[in-house]
């Protein structure tokens, strides 16, 4: 009897091992990352998955930034997904709610390498939704060559009275507009909003209990302070949005302006440029955006587990590494933990990390471009003159109800 049952547990165990390698044997998937090129790090890292699961084909493609989210989620609706798929972030609330991608169960090594806050970008309702894989902070950009034009001293602004402060005397003393303002009708009007939010302890929607809570003392202060910004701005910001405004910068029309760390190298190399801390609201303290983009896996492939054990080697170690430093983005992990310092052991880079403690994930709503407009006819609004701060807040407030 006691051989039998041995026996029979050996057979159960290879039947269950042969079913699993039968199950693998001939899987294809379809990997799709964003960009001119699929970078040697992921495909390396492909590369040895399809090396220790045999039978298993992963073909990587590089799809151009302008057409590759609406590529993938086009053809998860016509019932034809990608295996997985680099995202923004922002879509991922809207994909899970519609059915097309599957939570995700990062590895607790992988999730205590993470910079604080990341995993708070992809998670909806206790549930994470993609793999974090591109991230950055933001901070405040100066010329010092026109501060001290404008009899300035070169310091960063730790307020935002201080900060209009400066722009206003720049203005006034030099004819250069004082501070870069978005106000176009882009998703970086919004996230520029979105820096002075957080810095004054604002909120756009509670993530746990899928509140809205835009309408705030904070953020009728953060509306009120970013249109009286126009005034010490250059001409007409509704016409410009960020990558404008660093062309801008680099002409010296403008003396200070918000970018992300990636902001160092497209400056020109002449000016004498000081990088700081965004300055702190009235409510709260020198926050930042803390804006991810993904890997999610999506639904209806039958092989939605395999794909997540090979998303979950490209966004971590070397290959995120990778990614991180050759992007110049603010890194996502803490990569002291696997023995990697530089580059992001220098007082540059240290400022962008140092900010994500006091940041804010980007919200997020089942529909993202609705969310995206109503926010940005809040903004406009409020530079045009068209109605107060708390009506225009309250306004907003009432129509994110419909998309959260």
């Amino acid at each position: 009897m006691r051989f039998t049952f041995i026996g029979s547990l050996l057979t159960a165990f290879f039947v269950s091992l042969f079913s699993s390698f039968q199950s693998m044997a001939g899987t294809e998937m379809h990997g799709v990352m964003c960009g001119g090129e699929i970078r040697a790090a992921d495909q390396a890292v492909v590369d040895q998955f399809m090396a220790d699961n045999p039978g298993v084909t992963v073909t990587m493609e590089a799809v151009p930034w302008g057409t590759c989210q609406d590529k993938v989620i086009n053809l998860a609706i016509a019932g034809d997904p990608v295996s997985f798929s680099y995202l923004g972030s922002r879509t991922l609330k809207g994909l899970a709610e519609n059915g097309h991608i599957v939570a995700v169960e990062i590895p607790e090594s992988q999730k205590a390498m993470y910079q604080p806050g990341i995993l708070d970008t992809v998670s909806h309702l206790g549930k994470t939704w993609g793999y974090p894989h591109a991230f950055s902070t933001k901070a405040l950009f100066m010329n010092c060559g026109i501060l001290e034009q404008a009899g300035l001293a070169c310091e960063g602004p730790k307020t935002w009275d201080e900060l209009y402060s400066m722009a206003e005397t720049i203005k006034n003393n030099t004819g250069i507009a004082g501070i870069g303002l978005c106000g176009k009708d882009f998703d970086n009007t919004m996230h520029q909003f979105l820096n002075y939010l957080y810095s004054n302890g604002g909120q756009v929607i509670d993530p746990d209990t899928n509140t809205i809570t835009l309408n705030s003392s904070n953020t009728v202060e953060t509306l009120a302070f970013y249109a009286k910004l126009a005034d010490v701005s250059q001409e007409g910001p509704l016409a410009w949005e960020r990558s404008q405004l660093t062309e801008l910068f680099n002409d010296e029309k403008i003396a200070m302006y918000i970018n992300g760390p990636w902001g160092r190298g497209a400056h020109g190399e002449g000016l004498n440029v000081k990088t700081v801390r965004i300055p702190a609201g009235p409510q709260g303290k020198q926050g930042t955006l803390l804006i991810t983009d993904s890997v999610g896996i999506f639904s209806g492939t039958g092989h939605e587990d395999l794909a997540s054990k090979l998303v979950a080697k490209l966004a971590s170690g070397d290959a995120q590494y990778d990614l991180d430093t050759s992007w110049g983005l603010t890194p996502i992990m803490q990569y002291s933990q696997i023995g990697k310092v530089a580059p992001y052991n220098d007082d540059y880079w240290m400022m962008f990390i140092d900010a994500i403690a006091d940041g804010g994930p980007e919200p997020l709503l089942v529909d993202y471009k609705a969310f995206q407009t109503v926010m940005n006819s809040m903004i406009q609004g409020a530079i045009l003159g068209e109605g107060s701060a708390a009506d225009l807040v309250a306004e907003a407030a009432e129509e994110l109800e419909e998309y959260k």
